[in-house]
């Protein structure tokens, strides 16, 4: 484990974990695997998301897979990488970075995802037990009540919670919390249509 950054010296570090977290987290997987297999412009169909949600309502459940894989993984090796050369305090501050970078890409004209794979990625290279519980949380919602906004929505709540009381990890929980009160902001669509009991349901096309 390498020796924490001092901050006084360590701005440039954290920028560079910043940007690079945030150049990471912009790539649109969802966009760029639906393409690349032929069906058009995913932002075309369904809500206009480019996350997995709106991936699996092409039919084809291996591209959202694949969305799903990518969006989570650029969340995990922006972590890892940040946290080798820079130590935990650039790992949180390149997780945010990746979690902003996906929700407003530069490339997409800031229009990008809500965030749910990404923050379980980022959870995942920082304390994967809470990437578990969260996994855990969402598919046992998302049984119960077959809505993947309500799963994420239930899950990214509860996951700060355990992680600062049940772990004992504050600033992870710190950084949880700030990307929970984002992705429920982007979530604000869903939970007008949730409370309407109009919002799609997980499989649901169109």
């Amino acid at each position: 484990m390498p020796d924490p950054i001092s901050w006084a010296h360590a701005w440039p570090y954290f920028l560079a974990a910043l940007v690079f977290g945030y150049l990471l987290g912009s790539i649109p997987f969802g966009l760029v695997i639906t393409r690349l297999a032929g069906e058009g412009d995913i932002r075309a169909i369904g809500s206009g998301n480019i996350g997995t949600t709106n991936v699996l309502r092409t039919g084809k459940k291996h591209l959202a897979a694949l969305t799903l894989l990518g969006d989570a993984l650029k969340g995990t090796l922006a972590v890892l990488v940040a946290f080798r050369y820079g130590g935990p305090d650039a790992a949180v501050i390149a997780g945010f970075g990746a979690f902003i970078g996906h929700i407003f890409p530069v490339w997409l004209r800031f229009r990008g995802g809500k965030g749910v794979a990404t923050y379980l990625g980022i959870l995942l290279g920082l304390f994967w037990p809470a990437a578990l519980a969260f996994a855990a949380i969402w598919v046992s919602m998302a049984a119960l009540f077959r809505y993947s906004s309500l799963s994420a929505l239930v899950a990214s709540l509860i996951t700060p919670l355990l992680l600062y009381v049940a772990f004992d990890r504050v600033q992870i929980a710190e950084l949880m919390g700030v990307l929970t009160v984002i992705l429920w902001a982007k979530h604000h669509e869903n939970i007008a249509r949730l409370l309407k009991g109009t919002e799609g349901r997980i499989g649901q096309k169109g």
